[in-house]
């Protein structure tokens, strides 16, 4: 590797995350309780609400894993970015207002405390389930983001790999660890600008090297892949389809690192306008993404080893040194957004849900705050024995999880909010039930003619668990009232 060139992005790369560290530490002295450090103390105006919510969803699956499925089988792909704005525009109609004043109303920071305040669990039982379906899932989604850092380094530097990982976590942990919630929103802001000027201005610069359109279409048919979102209308097709929009889109409405981007803003009444900032930014982020795998199949003459470099292998050989550590820098920042919240939600839970409800109930603020910012660490530590495993690729991953989080709270948050007649022993049931059918569905999911992901059936069992439990257990329970 050219050593110039090596010396270029290095410098790229240090003036940005010398930049991210500088924003970490400017905001230390703003953190004096764990309020502040988990939530924010509810101060967020619009603008960074949308941003971070937004920007923290879509990790380097923006960058690697969703281009890289439509660098590998065409357009019929795209159903996953149409059915992940549907479900995200629900998300902001159906829950963002609801569980930001409901969750005022219980001075609840995090999810368990709003589900064992809103069911009148006094047991610690909601709390220890949720603390560990969060560590399961979240451990393998934040090892997801890892390793996409262990790619981009070793791409840029020719960093072995496992080191790479490490120097990911070295990257994140500190403005993590130093400035909490209102120090990742701000970098949430800043990030979510930044990648989504890098994300549209590379595919749209390489588009007439590559044919334009007409080139797309010609290489697509020479590699027989489908430049139609509906290639025809065969139901195992339709299934597919179906499957593709619904299987990624219903994870929305339980993804704590985004659900907490709503309870943090300063006044709900903002929320429409959070709302139009944020869908904007994710139809230009996610079309632009689709342009990215497209370009690709054109650009790469033969296949490519790790397809999930698709963006990376594009930029390196299409720019000088400088401009490629810089554009990368825009992978790191998607990935750092999406890890830092997801980091901050399961150190939170772990503080609030099990050491503050199970060992030390009295623990004072500075308390707390130093267990979250030990939290981290432990988290951090954790994900990187998953990462250096390389499991899976980042798509698959990244969909585990995902599926895992949005089976297990997805459907409890919607009926807590929407529904009167649920009680603690249908929450049980709901979060065990989505979890664990998630985690085992890949073993039964090559069963099927097509293609069934694990989030839609683990959905269902969750919700209806959640009913019929609640039901079956009316006279067990007082009712608590909806928050309306």
């Amino acid at each position: 590797m050219n050593l110039s060139s090596v010396l270029w992005e290095s410098l790229a790369v240090i003036l940005y995350f010398g930049a991210l560290i500088f924003v970490a530490v400017a905001s230390y002295k703003k953190q004096h309780s764990d309020t502040d450090f988990i939530i924010g103390n509810r101060s967020l105006n619009f603008w960074m609400t949308a941003l971070a919510a937004h920007a923290s969803d879509m990790s380097s699956w923006l960058f690697m894993g969703y281009p890289a499925m439509i660098y590998l089988l065409g357009m019929q792909q795209a159903w996953t970015g149409i059915g992940l704005l549907l479900f995200m525009f629900l998300n902001w109609q159906l829950i963002a207002p609801r569980v930001r004043t409901a969750t005022e109303a219980y001075n609840s920071l995090t999810f368990s405390s709003f589900f064992e305040s809103r069911l009148g669990d006094v047991s610690g039982i909601i709390r220890i389930f949720t603390a560990v379906m969060l560590f399961i899932f979240y451990t393998i989604y934040i090892s997801a983001a890892l390793v996409g850092m262990g790619l981009v380094l070793n791409t840029l530097f020719g960093i072995e790999y496992h080191l790479s990982v490490i120097i990911g976590i070295l990257i994140v942990v500190p403005y993590v660890f130093i400035g909490g919630y209102t120090t990742l929103a701000w970098i949430d802001l800043c990030q979510g600008l930044f990648l989504l000027v890098v994300i549209i201005f590379v595919p749209l610069y390489l588009l007439p090297q590559v044919g334009g359109f007409q080139g797309i279409l010609s290489a697509i048919n020479t590699k027989q892949l489908t430049a139609s979102l509906i290639p025809n209308f065969q139901a195992t097709t339709l299934f597919d389809i179906f499957f593709l929009t619904i299987g990624w889109g219903l994870g929305y409405f339980g993804q704590p690192h985004i659900i907490t981007k709503f309870m943090g803003i300063k006044n709900v009444r903002d929320i429409n306008k959070s709302k139009l900032v944020g869908m904007s930014w994710m139809v230009l982020a996610l079309g632009a993404a689709t342009l990215v795998g497209l370009v690709g199949i054109p650009f790469f003459q033969s296949p490519l080893k790790v397809e999930a470099e698709v963006f990376i292998q594009m930029v390196k050989q299409s720019f000088p040194p400088f401009l490629v550590g810089l554009i990368l820098c825009a992978v790191f920042a998607a990935t750092i957004n999406a890890m830092s919240s997801m980091v901050l939600v399961l150190s939170s839970s772990l503080t609030e849900d099990i050491y503050k409800k199970v060992f030390h109930p009295k623990a004072s603020p500075k308390e707390l705050l130093l267990v979250s910012r030990m939290a981290v660490i432990f988290v951090s530590f954790i994900a990187f024995i998953i990462a250096i495993g390389q499991i899976d690729t980042i798509y698959g991953l990244v969909l585990y999880a995902w599926s895992g989080l949005g089976a297990s709270f997805g459907p409890l948050l919607l009926l807590c909010l929407y529904m009167r007649k649920i009680n603690k022993y249908g929450a049980w049931t709901g979060i065990v039930s989505g979890g664990l059918v998630a985690a085992l569905w890949p073993l039964v999911q090559n069963k099927f003619p097509f293609d069934v992901p694990p989030l839609p059936p683990a959905f269902v069992v969750s919700i209806l668990s959640i009913w019929i439990v609640s039901r079956l257990t009316t006279n067990k329970n007082v009712l608590t009232q909806e928050i309306r």
